[in-house]
């Protein structure tokens, strides 16, 4: 089994628009990395997301980068310490995550499509994979609701 989601959205605003919603660090922190972003996706680069309702900043590894199309990321599973007798007890590990931008009617509308995946397949890997499908849905929602209307949707939702 191979612990992964896929979530997706379609936002009414031209591609280009909204991947730099997302791959500029002062647009992301406007609706979903509310204690702010640092750094801009570039491959090769590991940047930094903080979230006001979460303690501390979030080391974000940018793996590729193809600007209006897709962004792949790593960043630290944070499914707590391994159940006992899990394989490679102790040691940390990386989930990927692959958002994907396709233009639709014209480049009207955009659909963000991403996919986390790489989970210890273990119960904490699984409520930590549940966990993290929530959060991208709602950064969708978050994002188009940013993007269109300049809503932010994650203030105070989590706390």
């Amino acid at each position: 089994m191979d612990l992964k989601f896929k979530v997706s959205a379609r936002v009414a605003r031209p591609v280009h628009e909204v991947f730099e919603a997302v791959a500029d660090p002062a647009k992301l922190s406007g609706y979903f990395t509310t204690g702010g972003a640092v750094g801009r996706l570039e491959m090769g680069k590991t940047v930094q997301w903080d979230f006001a309702d979460f303690p501390g900043a979030f080391p974000v590894e940018v793996v590729e980068v193809e600007p209006d199309r897709r962004i792949v990321l790593k960043w630290e599973a944070n499914d707590g310490p391994p159940e006992e007798g899990a394989a490679s007890a102790g040691a940390a590990y990386m989930t990927t995550v692959v958002m994907t931008f396709e233009p639709l009617d014209g480049d009207s509308r955009t659909l963000v499509t991403i996919e986390e995946s790489g989970w210890r397949e273990t119960e904490m890997g699984l409520k930590a994979a549940f966990g993290n499908c929530m959060g991208w849905s709602q950064m969708l929602a978050a994002l188009k609701a940013w993007v269109e209307h300049g809503l932010n949707l994650r203030e105070g939702m989590y706390v």
